[in-house]
């Protein structure tokens, strides 16, 4: 049959490989992907690799020489320019061939005891640690930009909610330093993320080591792992890292996104809570008063793509075979970067945002010495002062508000030391030994928020004390960030000592 289906296919698709779909749909982004992100690491693993093979004697210090002139004449910001054509399957393969042309054949001796699939696994790791490190610095500073605020407003009073409902007094000072606790968190699983990623394959070959007598942790120290990932199979294999990766990187998005949430409604004129900068704000094309947070829109929006790129990432690790397959390589692991970059931006966007508004404190506390939500202190006071239950004393404060609500009171500017006997006698059958000065007192915001001392309260002299704990773990986190990076400069400072001293010496 002439023109059959199958025939137009094969006069598109081509009959050698790699195909014309195949090539758009996988290979050319590959190829892309691989350029911008992977080439560092794979450069840096050529390197070490050929260090180490010297040091085994596997090859010569001439041969060596040669090879290290080769790998040093790569041009990086050519080969960025490049694009996908088909002659090599991928990154891999050209830079191999570019190396054999200069080098001559002995360049193939750098792949002894060594597979794309240890490779691969190890350039993922490190690039994926490169991007770990600059995440979790924007997340101090983040978190540097919460306790600078927390210190600003440890007086700043406003009510909290519970149930979206007003609740109880508390301080925006209370509120950031929730945030900042949770923050640390997301800090801390980050830093778990990257001791698992931070582990190295190399040696692992194909999936069984070699026969060759190489030295699988000198690989590690000159690569700047800080562990092995002991067996072979699990080195190829194991996709946990990225999984644990995004895995933290959606919960920190999730995390954030809620007080997102809260932003956007404490932002509207109605709750009044706060002014964005102008920077952050954009117009509306048809009415002139309008102010829009788009900055904390954008950063609600984004964050659910963070969290969608590293759900992504977990549905592609789901169900995958036990082994080296690019479920777990090319095609999934732009995800992580990208939903890292994403987080660090926004990360980097609200530290300015924050550090910049203006909270109207006023408002904050007018709104909460007009409310109910003082109440609760007054059923707590009534125990001490009364000997009630507090079962009974908060009967006899929910039936005075009750009451104020049914004469079409909103605030608690109407509770008078008359009423609250008058429930109390009805209820307990006696007067409260309350006077009026004690009253307005304990149904004073500032006064409920004070008392509140214990910690985890939100009085300003506990909030003081917690800002000294928050400033030092600051520093622990910073110190874990600085030893990190150290330890990655310090291993591509030795490998780049060894090259120099050979690359200079051929010359």
């Amino acid at each position: 049959m002439k023109n059959s289906l199958r025939d137009k296919i094969i006069e598109i698709e081509g009959t050698v490989f790699p195909s014309k779909t195949y090539t758009s749909m996988v290979l050319e982004p590959a190829y892309n992907e691989a350029k911008h992100q992977l080439l560092d690491s794979m450069i840096e693993i050529h390197n070490a690799h050929l260090i180490m093979l010297v040091e085994q004697g596997l090859v010569g210090k001439e041969e060596a020489k040669k090879i290290a002139v080769a790998v040093s004449h790569l041009d990086q910001d050519e080969i960025q320019k490049r694009s996908y054509t088909g002659e090599f399957e991928d990154l891999f393969f050209e830079v191999e061939h570019a190396l054999i042309e200069d080098a001559g054949d002995i360049a193939g001796n750098l792949h002894i005891a060594r597979s794309r699939n240890d490779m691969g696994i190890a350039i993922y790791r490190m690039t994926l640690r490169k991007k770990l490190l600059p995440l979790i610095e924007k997340a101090l500073k983040l978190r540097e930009a919460l306790i600078e605020m927390t210190d600003e407003h440890k007086e700043t009073i406003m009510i909290g909610y519970t149930h979206t409902q007003q609740a109880q007094p508390t301080t925006l000072a209370h509120y950031l330093n929730a945030m900042t606790d949770m923050l640390t968190r997301d800090i801390v699983r980050l830093q778990a993320a990257y001791k698992t990623v931070n582990r190295s394959s190399m040696g692992a070959a194909a999936l069984t080591t070699s026969g060759f007598a190489i030295n699988r942790e000198r690989m590690k120290d000159l690569l700047g792992f800080e562990d092995m990932i002991d067996n072979a199979w699990d080195a190829v294999a194991g996709a946990d890292y990225i999984a644990e990766t995004a895995t933290a990187v959606q919960l920190s998005a999730l995390n954030l996104g809620r007080s997102m949430q809260d932003f956007l409604l404490w932002g509207t004129q109605e709750y009044g809570a706060f002014l964005l900068s102008a920077p952050y704000v954009q117009i509306s094309s048809i009415m002139p008063q309008k102010r829009n947070p788009v900055s904390i829109e954008h950063m609600r929006a984004l964050l659910s793509s963070v969290a969608g790129d590293c759900q992504t990432v977990l549905l592609m690790v789901h169900n995958t075979p036990f082994g080296d397959i690019v479920d777990t390589e090319d095609d999934m692991q732009p995800y992580i970067w990208k939903a890292i970059e994403k987080l660090g931006g926004i990360y980097e966007l609200l530290t300015s945002v924050l550090l910049t508004m203006e909270v109207n404190k006023e408002t904050l506390l007018k709104r909460a010495s007009e409310s109910f939500a003082n109440v609760t202190e007054l059923a707590d006071t009534i125990v001490r002062s009364d000997g009630l239950s507090f079962r009974q004393a908060h009967h006899v404060v929910s039936s005075t508000v009750k009451e104020l609500t049914n004469q079409g009171k909103t605030s608690l500017e109407s509770l008078t030391i008359d009423l609250l006997n008058e429930q109390s006698r009805k209820i307990v059958g006696k007067e409260s030994t309350l006077t009026a000065e004690e009253l307005k007192q304990v149904l004073s915001p500032e006064y409920f928020v004070k008392i509140r001392d214990l910690e985890g309260g939100p009085s300003p002299s506990r909030m003081e004390k917690t800002i000294k704990t928050r400033l030092t773990e600051q520093e622990e986190l910073s110190a874990w960030l600085d030893e990190k990076q150290e330890h990655l400069n310090k291993s591509a400072a030795n490998v780049s000592s060894f090259i120099t001293d050979w690359t200079g010496a051929n010359e």
